[in-house]
């Protein structure tokens, strides 16, 4: 079993992020945690296109996020994703968000999983790889 995937992504607070205090509103830090997990599914083998291809995507089924301190309009962010557990059908992702000028811990996030094949919306069971790989 190989060490599971780990993935760090970057983010700059913008205009649209903030309130009108300037400090970062929730749907902004789900939106950075999304960014973050697709580019962490790529390296699991689910690319964009390739989900595109076979119509198969992975489906949020929870979200728990702890929102610890604020980010505030300009903040460089560092967003860390990994892979924390696999079943035959669902699988955790979890992440933090730190500010990256003084390594705050913003938030802490942990989101679950399941493959489902379109159109039908029918459940899939995740790659026997995955499980071999990673379980």
């Amino acid at each position: 079993m190989s060490e599971r995937p780990t993935i760090e992504t970057r983010e700059e607070v913008m205009f649209f992020d903030t309130d009108c205090g300037g400090v970062v509103h929730n749907l902004a830090y789900l939106r950075m945690i999304e960014t973050c997990r697709t580019r962490l599914a790529a390296l699991m083998g689910m690319d964009l296109r390739g989900m595109a291809s076979t119509h198969l995507f992975p489906v949020l089924t929870r979200t728990e996020v702890d929102y610890k301190r604020p980010a505030k309009l300009g903040d460089w962010i560092v967003i860390r994703g990994r892979l924390a557990e696999l079943s035959r059908a669902r699988f955790i992702c979890e992440f933090e968000m730190i500010r990256e000028s003084d390594g705050t811990l913003l938030v802490t996030a942990r989101q679950g999983l399941a493959l489902v094949q379109m159109p039908e919306g029918r459940p899939a069971r995740l790659p026997a790889e995955w499980l071999e790989q990673w379980g």
